[in-house]
């Protein structure tokens, strides 16, 4: 009788522990989990507080304010783009004033600037502007239903637009093209302008790069003096570098060899005046000996 009960004592057990192990979740039930803390991690989504009630890390005050929306630190960028305050609205009227007033691009006109625009160009724009911004790039050109006509960059109407019509448009978009600003940052986009002004010059047989812009001065300065300048100034202190090592060598070898000279020639002079000194004592001994025999001779005499 008592090895019936411990044996109905352990299936019972085992009975209850498989209907509790298998209690389905449902609803706002989990079910019951075994270390629950493994299945949930605590991850705190911004904005957002999904405190459970199986959190034993920390309080439920704790997890909401972790949840709550914090500074940046100072100093923090967007990671690999430039900002900037745009202070023209998504307006007719804010896009007149900008025409009117970004007249200048900021950035001057170099080689390595405009290869950086024609790529960009190409990617975000010339799908519908064209490779020479006339308007009619692929989705427009190769059997598209595109529902409007891309601008063509090559007419009077935008050769002649300040670079402010462009920007704008690059920022807020127009008609149904979109914006661009959150794909391409500050100097990108006015890269872009470069290349769009050099297609231009191109169509109308003028210059715009580097060197030269006899297409509209007030478009882009430029930078081919300023790095010709900087270029040249580099290479002269290479060059005087290089002299300057040149000539302290030629110094050195010049005293090492002048050292030599002078060693070898005290050596003669030293050498020289030996045999100076010798043939002056064979002298001064011969006449003294000439003047012992004439002693002699007067003596004998």
């Amino acid at each position: 009788m008592k090895h019936f009960i411990s044996y109905y004592h352990i299936c019972l057990f085992f009975i209850v522990l498989t209907v509790i192990a298998c209690q389905s979740p449902g609803g706002n039930v989990t079910g019951s989990e075994f270390m629950p803390d493994m299945a949930h991690s605590i991850a705190y989504e911004a904005n957002t507080n999904s405190y459970y009630y199986n959190n034993t890390w920390s309080s439920k005050e704790d997890y909401e304010r972790f949840a709550q929306p914090r500074l940046p630190v100072t100093g923090t960028i967007p990671h690999g783009n430039k900002t900037e305050v745009y202070p023209y609205g998504n307006t007719e009227e804010e896009r007149t004033r900008a025409i009117a007033e970004l007249v200048t691009n900021p950035y001057p006109i170099t080689d390595a600037g405009l290869a950086k625009g024609k790529d960009l160009y190409n990617t975000f724009c010339g799908i519908c502007h064209g490779e020479k911004a006339g308007g009619n790039g692929y989705l427009v050109r190769d059997g598209g239903a595109y529902p409007v006509q891309p601008a063509n960059f090559l007419l009077d109407e935008h050769l002649n637009a300040s670079n402010g019509r462009y920007y704008h448009a690059i920022m807020h978009g127009k008609n149904l093209m979109g914006a661009y600003k959150d794909k391409i940052n500050v100097e990108e986009r006015w890269q872009v302008i470069h290349y769009i002004r050099s297609l231009q010059a191109k169509e109308k047989k003028l210059v715009y790069n580097q060197m030269e812009n006899t297409l509209n001065a007030s478009f882009g300065t430029p930078a081919g003096e300023i790095v010709a300048v900087e270029s040249h100034n580099h290479t002269d202190e290479l060059d005087a570098g290089h002299h300057g090592n040149q000539s302290h060598e030629m110094h050195h070898d010049g005293d090492h060899h002048e050292g030599d000279h002078l060693g070898g020639h005290g050596s003669s002079q030293h050498s020289d005046h030996g045999q100076d000194n010798h043939g002056h004592d064979s002298h001064h001994g011969d006449e003294h000996k000439e003047g012992h025999d004439h002693n002699n001779d007067h003596g004998q005499h």
